[in-house]
């Protein structure tokens, strides 16, 4: 079947939609699993006082506050995501840290470089870029946004097989619902494993100076009861695929979901295995 853009794009928003107030409401989980990547990203982006900063595919706008106390009230942030409905928990969070330099906007992040050219010196993208259809169109227009010297970085997935806490239950999932994998060149968690290939696409959207740095980012939790919970609640993209599925199957997914996550449980808690790469390059 051929690959339809739109129809997956539509998609994605319903997902998020939905996903909107769980993400948001596990945000303190996710910067504690994401911090150090994040950090990463940011200082591999350039973000200091005073930047004026893109956050594409911004979410609840955890990576996105975090830039913005680095730049401090003499900077900006705006925070872009195709959903309206998560950008506002987003908006919630900002204003109750009293992060007045951040504002958002509803967006395609593929349609970025149509909105703000030559317009920030810095650019993100938190596990965002891996789910384009079109990723050397958004880009593009990232680096389109970026004023000449601007620094553009990303985080995004290595391998599956290295990402034990998230390729597992969607091997399951993919499996009970009969789902092929995302062929190449689709858009997918792992679209961006191998460094090589995520090295050519920023180069071949016109970015120079491209670097990739691989880290260990465990999603620690107290049990593999609260990952289960976690992903099922937030992760809209798997209860996507199952919603061909009846109730009675969905629920012995889910069940064997959290039996394989069971086995990242130990002395220390659920330890899941991530591994993520933080890429970057310079307009």
């Amino acid at each position: 079947m051929q690959f339809d853009a739109t129809a997956y794009k539509a998609t994605t928003l319903q997902q998020w939609d939905e996903a909107a107030e769980a993400w948001h409401r596990w945000g303190p989980d996710l910067e504690s699993w994401l911090g150090g990547a994040t950090e990463a990203m940011l200082d591999a982006a350039g973000v200091q006082e005073g930047s004026r900063v893109l956050d594409v595919a911004a979410g609840a706008g955890g990576q996105g506050l975090a830039a913005a106390r680095r730049t401090g009230p003499g900077g900006s942030v705006l925070l872009t995501d195709l959903s309206a409905e998560i950008l506002t928990y987003a908006e919630g969070a900002a204003a109750e840290a009293g992060l007045g330099q951040v504002s958002t906007a509803a967006v395609d992040g593929e349609e970025i470089g149509d909105r703000w050219p030559r317009t920030f010196d810095a650019a993100i993208c938190r596990l965002g870029l891996i789910y384009f259809p079109d990723q050397q169109r958004a880009l593009r227009g990232i680096r389109a946004s970026l004023r000449e010297g601007g620094r553009f970085a990303a985080v995004v997935y290595t391998a599956a097989d290295r990402n034990g806490f998230f390729s597992v239950p969607v091997s399951i999932v993919r499996r009970r619902a009969g789902l092929a994998a995302p062929a190449p060149g689709q858009p997918g968690p792992f679209s961006l494993a191998d460094p090589e290939v995520a090295h050519a696409d920023l180069e071949q959207a016109g970015f120079r100076d491209v670097t990739v740095r691989t880290m260990e980012a465990p999603l620690r939790m107290s049990s593999a009861a609260e990952c289960l919970r976690f992903e099922r609640e937030s992760f809209g993209a798997l209860h996507q695929m199952l919603s061909g599925l009846d109730p009675e199957r969905r629920s012995e997914t889910w069940a064997e979901v959290g039996g394989a996550l069971a086995a990242y449980e130990g002395d220390e808690g659920f330890v899941g295995p991530c591994e993520l790469h933080v890429l970057a390059g310079t307009r």
